[in-house]
C-alpha cells in the first residue's frame, strides 16, 4: 500500500543540527528495502499558489491556503506492507525530530 509522508516545518520542535540530520541514510534504507517511490524537497510557502474557481472564475492567490507557522517542506511516498512500516519509516526521518512527518494513506480511485 502506498503512503504519503508530509515532512513538515514545527516551530516547537528540537532545533535542527545539520550534523543529526541522516537523510542519506534513510532514503538509502528506503532504497535498499524497496520502499521509495519518490519524494523531493519543496520551495518555501511564500512561493506558492492558491487556486480555487468559483462560479467559473478562476481565483489565484499567492501562498498557501492556510496560514500557520508549519508548512510542508519535503514529501515522500513510499509503498510499505502495512500502516505500521509505515510508521517506523515515518519515525526514523531526520524531521521526525526537527519537525514532524504526517503520514497518509493513499485511497486510490474506485475504491
Amino acid at each position: 500500500m502506498r503512503y504519503l509522508l508530509l515532512i513538515c516545518d514545527d516551530p516547537t520542535a528540537e532545533t535542527y543540527r545539520p550534523e543529526d540530520d541522516n537523510i542519506s541514510d534513510w532514503v538509502g534504507e528506503n532504497d535498499r528495502r524497496h520502499l521509495s517511490v519518490i519524494g523531493d524537497r519543496l520551495r518555501p510557502a511564500q512561493d506558492a499558489r492558491t487556486v480555487r474557481v468559483r462560479s467559473g472564475q478562476l481565483l489565484v492567490t499567492d501562498g498557501p491556503f492556510a496560514e500557520t507557522q508549519e508548512s510542508i517542506a519535503g514529501f515522500d511516498v513510499l509503498e510499505c506492507a502495512d500502516l505500521d512500516e509505515a510508521l517506523e519509516r515515518a519515525a526514523a526521518h531526520p524531521m521526525a525530530r526537527f519537525g514532524r512527518v504526517e503520514v497518509r494513506p493513499f485511497w486510490p480511485m474506485g475504491l
